[in-house]
């Protein structure tokens, strides 16, 4: 029935552009008003509906953490105490700023003790303990072919810029950043003592340094391919491929005395990084690992170095005109290392019970209809359609917060300093992940924190999990009507159930190992329609010479085309789309979409568009509405969109997958 003035409408028509035509642009026409009444805040790159979403909910986290902070527990033990103590010191900024570089002051000492190779090998672990991930990445996940286990993982690293390709990219933007970082590089070393000279003559080398690993890192498009960064091997063949870095020592450092089988990500990297480490420099290596400890702390120092990192990481490279306010800071902070204490104390105030009933409703919805869509492929070939229903009858399903909470007593929370408990807290978190090496996967384990705007999917676990953060306006609303809903979180969740069919998470079987469960046909059509995608993608360009990589983002643009198919199949069974009565003058059909586009609604800076063209995965928002709404046939007819209209893709290309 059609809501009174006062009832949740689900989307407000003042949103709407009526001087653009749906079938021309259905982005601008559905959210242009919302875009030119809503200005980017100078304190973001970007202003979305994920960051209204995510402002409200800082704010309520604050509120929490404020109550945490000025409780009178006593007791240094426990959660309220932590969480509070946290806040209030790095809210403290007099505290930071008369401590200056103190907090670091041990760090840096220990840095300019290395004498040897054995030292630096040893200093880079105690790095990735405590502050930052200089050189490589260890990590631990799951194992790619016995998903129930857990192994270790080495991951390239080693760069300072976002993305590999800064350092060679021959276009303005590129060179203006490379330009860019070496001043900043240099402002960071000037900031812990060194001289403008010497700064500058660093800044060089540790670029330079930096330039080589890049150039035997892989690119992002190729770490998505899990077939490649799949690469099993003992201590004993790793040591035989990556010969010129000290093995032993570093396990030992890390308390391992038996990795056991260890997944390489990228060999290429790890063959070579090792010989780039040999022919640099002592010294260089030490101001390397100097600038990745001032780099990887910055923002829990005095405001030079909070400052220096905000110019060239947001102000630069994103556009942002001003730094947010401190008390947004520590929020994020205080969230961030203390996730699921502040998590409880979210999902006790904020998460109804209803709304994780609701949703769970939609979710086994989308399941069934993405069942549905399976079966009634024609493409597809019966026993590859049986793994395929047999892989989706095995997912498993996380809403709002987790069943078992983490145990921070052991973490140690003080007030002598932002960054001493920054440090604490990164090494309380190194030394959990390192306990669950060559240990079975825990089930009740989550990926995210229970406060956190977002969702995902996991291929080693087969599963989607939807946090409660996301779970609120515009993505759910328990009190909206069913076509708002399925067009916003019922597309979203069908995205998350798509990645486990996408381009990466197809090479997975429904135990979540890396295995080839398609018949060779199946996945060549596959391959082949999915290559439509990546060509149309390919083909979006918010500025010249700047254009969305449609190999790199082909599993995202899967995920919202399979999303949106899949979430509409399943409205197609609630009361409101057979009813098919008008609200606000739309249809449910119309407001199903109108649901999508508002999840999208995006302004965002240009510097920060270049940005996320070439370091994100995701497609900008405007092409994630008007992408996949281009191949859509329940589109075309719900807004009466014809052959040759600009929301429509000629009949040839036009792709359909799931």
């Amino acid at each position: 029935c059609k809501p009174t003035d006062t009832a949740p409408k689900g989307f407000d028509l003042n949103q709407l552009d009526k001087t653009v035509k749906p079938q021309d642009d259905f982005f601008h026409y559905s959210i242009g008003g919302w875009i030119k009444s809503n200005p980017i805040p100078e304190d973001k790159a970007s202003w979305s509906g994920f960051n209204e979403l995510r402002e409200k909910t800082v704010s309520d986290v604050k509120q929490i953490i404020e109550k945490a902070a000025t409780a009178k527990s006593q007791d240094k033990n426990s959660g309220v105490y932590k969480v509070g103590t946290f806040y209030n010191i790095a809210l403290d900024s007099a505290k930071a700023e008369n401590l200056g570089i103190k907090p670091i002051e041990g760090e840096l000492e220990r840095i300019d003790k290395i004498a040897s190779m054995k030292d630096f090998v040893k200093e880079v672990v105690k790095m990735s303990k405590r502050t930052s991930n200089p050189l490589l990445n260890v990590f631990i996940n799951s194992d790619p072919v016995n998903s129930n286990m857990n192994i270790g993982w080495l991951w390239q690293g080693g760069i300072g810029l976002g993305d590999r390709d800064y350092y060679f990219d021959e276009t303005d933007r590129a060179k203006k950043v490379r330009a860019k970082y070496k001043v900043h590089v240099t402002n960071m070393l000037k900031l812990i003592g060194y001289s403008e000279k010497d700064a500058a003559k660093s800044a060089e080398a540790i670029f330079t340094l930096e330039e080589s690993l890049a150039k035997i890192s892989n690119t992002r498009t190729e770490n998505r391919d899990p077939e490649k960064r799949t690469n099993r091997m003992t201590l004993a063949e790793l040591k035989k491929m990556s010969k010129n870095f000290d093995w032993n020592l570093y396990f030992s450092e890390l308390g391992v005395t038996d990795p056991g089988t260890i997944n390489v990500a990228q060999p290429k990297f790890f063959k070579q990084f090792g010989a780039v480490v040999k022919k640099t420099s002592m010294n260089v290596l030490k101001d390397y690992l100097k600038w990745n400890l001032v780099r990887g702390m910055a923002t829990e120092l005095s405001s030079a170095f909070v400052n220096e990192r905000f110019e060239f990481a947001s102000k630069f490279m994103r556009g942002q005109p001003k730094i947010a306010v401190r008390w947004k800071r520590a929020t994020d902070a205080t969230s961030g290392a203390l996730g699921e204490l502040v998590g409880q104390l979210y999902v006790k105030k904020h998460f109804p019970e209803e709304a994780k009933v609701r949703a769970n409703k939609i979710v086994q919805s989308l399941l069934v209809a993405m069942g549905d869509r399976i079966k009634g492929l024609e493409w597809m070939s019966a026993p590859t359609k049986e793994k395929a229903l047999e892989k989706l009858s095995t997912f498993g399903v996380k809403i709002g917060y987790p069943d078992k909470w983490k145990d921070y007593s052991s973490l140690e929370i003080s007030d002598d300093s932002y960054a001493m408990n920054v440090i604490r807290a990164n090494e309380f978190a190194f030394a959990q992940e390192m306990k669950k090496l060559n240990k079975p996967i825990d089930p009740t384990e989550w990926g995210m924190n229970p406060q956190t705007v977002n969702a995902y999917y996991s291929p080693a676990r087969n599963e989607i999990v939807f946090p409660a953060g996301i779970l609120q306006f515009p993505f759910f609303d328990k009190d909206v009507d069913d076509a708002i809903n399925y067009g916003a979180m019922g597309a979203v969740i069908g995205h998350e159930i798509t990645h486990g069919f996408d381009d990466s998470g197809a090479k997975y079987n429904k135990d979540g190992n890396l295995e080839m469960w398609w018949a060779k046909e199946d996945f060549k059509k596959f391959e082949e329609k999915t290559a439509g995608l990546v060509k149309q993608y390919d083909d979006y360009a918010p500025f010249e010479g700047h254009n969305v990589n449609g190999k790199m983002t082909l599993g995202e643009n899967i995920a919202d085309l399979g999303g949106l198919t899949v979430s509409y199949e399943a409205f197609k069974k609630t009361e409101q789309f057979k009813k098919n009565e008008k609200i606000d003058g739309f249809t449910p059909a119309q407001r199903f979409f109108f649901g999508w586009a508002q999840v999208w609604k995006t302004n965002i800076r240009d510097e920060a568009l270049k940005d996320q063209i070439k370091t994100d995965v995701h497609s900008p928002g405007m092409y994630r509405v008007i992408g996949p709404l281009a191949n859509l046939p329940q589109f075309f007819e719900a807004f009466d969109v014809k052959e040759g209209d600009k929301m429509r893709r000629p009949k040839d290309k036009i792709v359909k997958i799931w």
